[in-house]
């Protein structure tokens, strides 16, 4: 009856988006998923500013806005694609197309332009490698992940996480015309990060995924498994966040921003693991997926600062 019942709302939904007339430019903009293009530009700024490649102020500021732009692209696809589980998910239920303020055959037309021009104008702006790292980027994101992986995984968000690990090694390729260590280590720190950040989320939302009919980890190994889980994904990241201090890009502010997140994030996780019934449960799962957000600006932050403001002091001489 259920699956019955989310089919017919699904419908229901599907009806009521056919007919929506065309938004107003802040529905398109909300399509865009602003606050992850913010994460975006940032963590390919830091991408950038880590390479320490000399480049034209003007190129390096097109590169990043033309990144930003790939990334909305890719969420605005997303949305696009997931109208149908987004109108059953109170989360997501007030977004363009779910709420009809946006026809899904606008939101296609309107991310596959975006796509297009940002990787061809970053192409012509910068090199062919970046651009082709936003390509893919956008296809990771828009179609192995909206469309196959989430809805056929629990290790959705682990694989999907490339997607949004990428931005790093695009902002690197721009300003630099390869790809080197630095945006690597970077793109494995997102990487890493992403489960334990997201999950600690689903462990709250996981009546809404089941509804929605979305394979998370919590709906699929159960809240236990998870909780085992983000605390072995926070015991990885914690060290790893520390290999740019052993490269030698990441210097004093770097290492204690470092450590004293990853112990917070270690420290979080096991609250996730102890508290699992009621209001301490959801109080422990919401605080470590806000401390995750935090953990990971002030760690570039201290990249950005020590390599763009000139506030690196070596480690180890």
């Amino acid at each position: 009856m259920t699956s019955l019942s989310n089919s017919l709302s699904a419908d229901a939904g599907r009806a009521s988006l056919a007919s929506a007339a065309g938004g107003e430019v802040s529905d398109f903009f909300a399509l865009l998923k602003p606050r992850v293009m913010v994460l975006v530009i940032f963590t390919a700024l830091v991408g950038m500013v880590v390479s320490d490649a000399t480049v034209n102020p003007v190129i390096a500021a097109i590169s990043l806005l033309m990144i930003a732009v790939g990334a909305g692209a890719s969420g605005c696809l997303n949305m696009w694609w997931d109208a149908d589980i987004d109108a059953l998910m109170t989360r997501t239920a007030k977004r363009p197309i779910p709420d009809g303020r946006i026809r899904p055959d606008e939101a296609l037309a309107f991310g596959i332009v975006l796509s297009v021009g940002s990787v061809l104008i970053l192409g012509l702006a910068s090199n062919w490698l970046a651009a082709g790292l936003l390509a893919f980027t956008i296809v990771f994101y828009a179609v192995i992940y909206s469309m196959w992986l989430k809805r056929a995984t629990a290790q959705n968000i682990v694989i999907g996480g490339a997607a949004g690990a990428l931005p790093p090694v695009v902002g690197q390729a721009a300003v630099t015309g390869h790809v080197g260590i630095e945006s690597l280590v970077l793109f494995a720190i997102i990487f890493i990060w992403t489960p334990p950040h997201f999950w600690a989320l689903a462990l709250v939302k996981s009546g809404e995924y089941a509804r929605a009919g979305i394979p998370m980890m919590p709906n699929v190994a159960g809240p236990d498994s998870t909780r085992r889980q983000i605390v072995w994904y926070s015991l990885l990241l914690a060290p790893l966040a520390l290999v740019p201090v052993w490269l030698g890009f990441g210097g004093w502010l770097y290492a204690v921003v470092g450590v004293l997140g990853g112990l917070g994030m270690l420290a979080g996780a096991v609250q996730v693991y102890r508290l699992r019934e009621g209001e301490p449960e959801r109080k422990a799962a919401m605080g470590l997926f806000a401390f995750s957000i935090l953990y990971l600006f002030l760690l570039f932050s201290a990249l950005l600062a020590e390599q763009g403001l000139g506030l690196f002091r070596a480690v180890a001489a």
